[in-house]
């Protein structure tokens, strides 16, 4: 009786938190409309600087914008879920719903940022030559690493806005890039903002500097790949090892389920079960840790 009452009062307490960050982001809304009537034609000015706290980092590193922007929503949807889950199976599902949002969360953002920082890091060289045949041209560099982001694909002209808007505020173009770099922690663009840093500060010719740059990217490119097709044969044993306890766990439930419900039924094969299980995921996440490392 008591688990009941106290899973209606967080669920409660989650309803009124969301109607509250409603009407919080109406009063915001209002507020900003009158605030961009009065300042139109102002001159802007420098925004400050925002303390990323982690999650924030990793949703804006997605390309997912802010996470506060639908809060209320999804705690409701994981407070509803919590409740199916013990519905269905009691301590067990809500344990299991309890958990497996939030990973599955961590999961899919370090994939999207995966995947948009290589897209990214492909499209870089297009910028930089962009910005080579500009300076060529006789335009100045901060011109031509603007007209290189508005020439871009997404998702580098996205990511690369925040450089223009810092830029439109008034930081310098190297600190602005250097920021920019140190939000997606890559190397290519800390070489970049290191580069820009390097003739603001001393001169130099730009042009000969963005084409060493432009070079060094892709034969890094190039040296991944021949590394990634010279291990294919170690990243393949690895799926294999990873996967082949699951498929034999698949098989024996599809030709001999009593099998494993008479283990699951027995309290010693309950353990022996919950530690293969275990081992299981320790043996993946070694497995997956020693291939980032290749």
């Amino acid at each position: 009786m008591i688990v009941p009452m106290i899973l209606s009062v967080i669920c409660l307490l989650l309803l009124g938190l969301s109607g509250w960050l409603f009407a919080h982001g109406i009063r915001k809304t209002g507020h900003e409309r009158v605030l961009d009537r009065l300042a139109h034609g102002q001159p802007q000015l420098a925004a400050d600087k925002v303390k990323w706290v982690g999650l924030e980092r990793m949703f804006l590193r997605a390309g997912l914008g802010r996470p506060t922007q639908h809060l209320g929503r999804w705690l409701l949807l994981w407070a509803l879920a919590m409740l199916i889950g013990y519905w269905l199976g009691d301590w067990l599902g809500l344990l299991a719903l309890l958990l497996a949002p939030p990973i599955t969360l961590r999961l899919y953002i370090a994939w999207l940022y995966r995947r948009r920082v290589k897209r990214m890091i492909e499209q870089l060289p297009q910028l930089l030559d962009y910005t080579v045949r500009s300076l060529k041209s006789g335009r100045t560099l901060a011109d031509a690493v603007m007209g290189g982001i508005d020439a871009s694909e997404d998702p580098l002209k996205m990511a690369m806005g925040r450089v223009q808007r810092n830029v439109q505020l008034g930081v310098n173009l190297p600190d602005a890039v250097s920021d920019f770099a140190e939000l997606y922690e890559q190397d290519e663009l800390r070489m970049f903002a290191l580069g820009l840093k390097v003739n603001h500060r001393y001169g130099g010719n730009a042009s000969e500097l963005l084409e060493n740059l432009i070079k060094l990217i892709r034969e890094r490119d190039q040296g991944a790949r021949q590394l990634r097709a010279m291990t294919g044969e170690t990243r393949m044993t690895a799926w294999v090892l990873g996967s082949l306890p699951m498929i034999l766990v698949s098989y024996f439930m599809l030709t001999n389920p009593g099998y494993m419900l008479g283990m699951w039924s027995d309290s010693g094969g309950q353990v022996m079960l919950i530690a293969a299980l275990v081992l299981q995921v320790i043996g993946c996440l070694a497995l997956w840790r020693m291939l980032r490392s290749v």
